[in-house]
């Protein structure tokens, strides 16, 4: 009888451990990020997880003397260091910079999720608390480096975007947008926030960015998913995924777009001034897909999440199901790569990096923690037609990289990407702790 227990816990273990070897090990990419990216990405078949693929570059801060890697042509330097996780910036009309210290806010929940998430956020630099304010930086002299800094207005609540319109800053705190009456060339706000509207906060999707709509009466406002696929049903996501237009006098919002996991970056192209958005795609569905993309957005848009990507492959994990929604899911426009965490976008209005960067988008790739091996860590740049579109061969070009040493470590990861006043490129690091600027030799 004791042989056959015996037995039978062997054959248990024994199970045990090849579902574990079956679910746990890493899946390794199968295709180049090169493939997964462009106007017509290879979208390979998912490769559904259980247990998530875990790869994320450790954060270790760049070492004295040490600075990215610009492309040929160019040149890097420091333009603001020691700021306490820089996420985003805006530049205001006399040349001013606003830069976002900030983090998430904490996060609720438990469990494995709860763990993973926890254990990512530490590992990749991000398990600090947010500092909860803005900060002008002031170039005044020209020579790319900010010699005066001062808090602009603190006591915000996970801010992020930010933007000028009105006679009013306008900040997308992580759960409200509000205003501030503000005067171009000031350094401090003492006035209290005005709410123009509240939303859904915090989850995994917390940053909201905000940007003036083409019509300088509204404002466009991106507010992110909580989880992976609706992961705690769909009801939790009511509000969220989503693309506002927001409406000050009235106080009021309309749903401008729809099915945007995570809708981040946002820029209108200069010469058709459309909206365009840079969006993080789904995890769990292998190292291959699928791909983060950007994308020209009009009223009434929806690119399918949870339920469908990249123009109509179902995730069936998701339920219930929603076959009526899958003929009416937009194609986004450009393929980032997968799991590049794509973040930043800008486009290069008033560049003077050279020729080759004078028409077409730089991205911030905050990086992977999903895919083996890494990818994104750097900022790239697309170039476009003369139709306000990337052309249908073209791949991006490496405008910054180096983030990650020669052990895989992070030294920083890229997130804001602004044109400055004098046509260079500011790269805000939230891990180096630096707002980079990127100008020509």
């Amino acid at each position: 009888m004791r042989q056959k227990i015996l037995i039978g816990l062997a054959l248990v273990l024994a199970l045990l451990g090849g579902l574990y070897l079956y679910f746990a090990q890493p899946d390794e990419a199968r295709l180049s990020v090169a493939a997964v990216t462009g106007r017509t990405p290879k979208i390979d078949p998912p490769r559904m997880q259980i247990v998530p693929t875990i790869s994320v570059a450790d954060a270790v801060g760049w070492k004295a003397g040490e600075m990215p890697t610009p492309a040929a042509g160019l040149k890097v330097q420091a333009f603001a260091s020691g700021l306490d996780h820089p996420r985003w910036m805006y530049r205001l009309p006399n040349g001013d910079v606003l830069v976002a210290e900030t983090n998430s806010p904490p996060r609720e929940g438990g469990g494995i999720s709860g763990a993973v998430m926890n254990y990512l956020m530490k590992k990749g630099g991000a398990g600090v608390p947010s500092a909860n304010r803005i900060t002008l930086l002031r170039d005044a002299n020209g020579d790319g480096v900010a010699e005066s800094r001062t808090v602009l207005v603190s006591g915000l609540n996970s801010p992020f975007g930010m933007a000028l319109m009105g006679g009013y800053l306008y900040v997308a705190d992580t759960d409200r947008l509000v205003r501030f009456p503000f005067v171009v060339g000031q350094t401090k706000i003492t006035a209290k926030p005005e709410t123009i509207i509240t939303y859904p906060g915090g989850g995994n999707h917390w940053a909201r960015n905000v940007i003036v709509a083409e019509d300088g009466k509204s404002l466009y406002l991106g507010i992110g998913s909580s989880s992976n696929i609706a992961d705690d049903g769909i009801d939790k996501e009511q509000g969220r995924a989503n693309i506002l237009q927001v409406y000050p006098e009235t106080k009021s919002a309309r749903i401008f777009a729809a099915g945007t996991r995570n809708p981040n970056g946002m820029a209108l192209e200069p010469h058709t001034n459309a909206l365009w958005v840079a969006v993080n795609e789904r995890d769990m569905l292998g190292s291959d897909g699928p791909p983060d993309y950007m994308s020209a957005v009009e009223a009434g848009d929806n690119f399918g999440w949870p339920w469908y990507y990249w123009g109509g492959y179902p995730d069936h994990r998701v339920k219930p199901e929603n076959p009526a929604l899958q003929q009416y899911v937009k194609r986004p426009d450009y393929a980032l790569g997968p799991h590049t965490a794509s973040l930043g976008l800008c486009f290069a209005d008033g560049s003077r990096l050279g020729a080759q960067f004078m028409n077409g988008a730089f991205v911030g790739q905050h990086g992977s923690w999903n895919r083996v091996p890494v990818s994104g860590y750097k900022v790239i740049y697309v170039p476009f037609g003369d139709k306000g579109f990337p052309l249908p061969n073209v791949k991006p070009v490496d405008v910054l990289t180096g983030f990650l040493d020669k052990d895989g470590n992070a030294r920083g990861r890229p997130v804001g990407v602004i044109m400055d006043a004098g046509g260079g490129l500011l790269v805000a690091d939230d891990v180096g702790n630096t707002i980079w600027r990127v100008s020509s030799k």
